[in-house]
């Protein structure tokens, strides 16, 4: 009786930190605009693998800027080792420098809806990958709701892929270039964010520690794939910077950023608000996108969208409880 360590008191009354709700506030702006500020002004004969080692160059300075506003850069760097580094964020770094260069593409091909509702399978990936190697199990209502997840996707799927979308009349590429990538993106997004809960629970890894580690491992995944990949050659003959603008850092910095303040929101407010962030954001993106595209939600994406907020909602409320041995 006497070990009352449960997270609940804690999530009972987030309002009481203005820091979490600005962070939940900001990142929800971030995660529903990222797709708009992508398409918006990001050129489609930019090099995919620019783009890619841009943000995480930017995501290595805004972790070490939050490092040194908390003071912990030399304790942190201090105990640091390559063996470690490897073991912890290596194996994830390679996967999301795959994932981020598949999100790139997903971009540029699909409705900026459909790619927020359909990336959000990310979470029954996560699901299933947890269970797998951290052995962390789902209550039946979570069960429930990743399949209300999964039909959602499927349905975005037929409807975008058969031609019946806002892109009809370039389903192929919308299907394999398009509601492809983002869903490899996200089952490698899901397997990625396994292996880093397991790293900072096993390995007590920091955050912004990692941040930092996968990037650089990242991107030397990255510059070693363009010397036999069709990037590498562009970037060779048209330079890194092809078709980049002023405007270009935008979306990239917003990214970096986005990505840091994941981790903070999970850290200081659970997973609830940050299923709340996450709800709050599929609106936001179907927001901007009618006010600054002039463009309503296909059928396809209204029939999706409950399916989608519900199941996140149900997800993130209604957790599995481990029940308590007697002492």
């Amino acid at each position: 009786m006497a070990t009352t360590k449960s997270r609940g008191p804690k999530l009972d009354v987030p309002g009481m930190n203005p820091r979490v709700w600005l962070y939940s506030i900001i990142l929800s702006l971030q995660y529903g605009a990222q797709p708009l500020l992508s398409k918006r002004f990001i050129r489609r004969e930019v090099v995919v693998t620019s783009l890619v080692l841009a943000c995480e160059i930017a995501k290595v300075i805004c972790a070490v800027i939050f490092m040194a506003k908390e003071g912990s850069v030399k304790k942190v760097f201090k105990e640091w080792t390559l063996v470690g580094a490897l073991t912890a964020s290596g194996l994830p770094a390679a996967i999301y420098a795959l994932q981020n260069s598949l999100l790139q593409i997903s971009y540029k091909n699909l409705d900026s809806l459909t790619f927020s509702m359909l990336n959000q399978t990310k979470i029954f990936f996560t699901a299933l990958f947890t269970y797998f190697i951290l052995r962390q199990k789902q209550s039946v209502q979570q069960v429930g709701a990743l399949f209300l997840l999964i039909i959602a996707a499927v349905l975005l799927s037929i409807g975008e892929g058969s031609g019946k979308g806002p892109y009809s009349g370039y389903a192929d590429q919308i299907l394999f270039y398009g509601i492809v990538p983002v869903l490899v993106a996200s089952m490698l997004s899901g397997l990625a964010s396994a292996l880093c809960q397991w790293a900072s629970q096993v390995k007590k890894r920091s955050t912004y520690l990692m941040t930092i580690e996968m990037s650089i491992v990242g991107s030397l995944c990255l510059l070693i794939s363009t010397f036999r990949s069709p990037d590498g050659e562009a970037m060779k003959q048209k330079g890194f910077f092809y078709g980049w603008t002023s405007l270009t850092l935008i979306p990239i910095i917003s990214n970096a950023l986005g990505g840091i303040l994941v981790g903070l929101v999970t850290s200081q407010a659970g997973g609830v608000r940050k299923g709340f962030v996450i709800v709050s954001a599929l609106l936001v993106t179907a927001l901007l996108q009618f006010v600054f595209e002039g463009k309503p939600p296909s059928l396809y994406c209204l029939i999706a969208l409950p399916l989608v907020v519900s199941s996140i909602s149900i997800y993130q409320n209604y957790p599995y409880k481990v029940k308590k041995k007697e002492a």
